[in-house]
């Protein structure tokens, strides 16, 4: 179990099995979390900002490295990060396990990390909702 209180227990100080950290500055990042709180917290996992200075301290990464993707810290440790924390993830969810399935195909996980890298380097840019084109980040 991870504590976010010494290491990270959310503000009822329980514990998790595994801590989903995403980009609360987002709104995209935000509405997803959000609808994975109720299903994460039913199999003993939490969800939390990386904006939270816990989340910082407990990964030992700058902010700039924080907020380069979303992460996933699992009850053992492992940390996995963008494309890696998605279907970290996924492994919990049994409607989410196809995801983990089409991505052992021969070239479908190139193709997820693409899509996940472009997500990623728009999800801030307010033009992104329009659809139209945002300069990298």
């Amino acid at each position: 179990m991870i504590s976010l209180a010494t290491e990270m227990t959310d503000s009822k100080s329980r514990h998790a099995r595994g801590w989903l950290f995403f980009d609360a500055e987002c709104e995209f990042c935000t509405r997803i979390a959000m609808r994975l709180v109720t299903p994460m917290h039913r199999r003993g996992m939490a969800v939390a900002p990386l904006q939270d200075p816990r989340v910082g301290a407990l990964l030992g990464l700058t902010r700039e490295e924080l907020l380069s993707a979303l992460r996933f810290l699992s009850d053992d440790g492992t940390r996995y990060s963008g494309t890696d924390a998605v279907l970290a993830v996924a492994r919990e969810f049994w409607w989410a396990r196809p995801l983990l399935w089409v991505s052992g195909l021969p070239g479908v996980r190139f193709a997820v990390r693409t899509t996940y890298r472009w997500i990623a380097q728009r999800r801030s840019c307010p033009a992104a909702a329009a659809d139209t084109s945002c300069e990298v980040l």
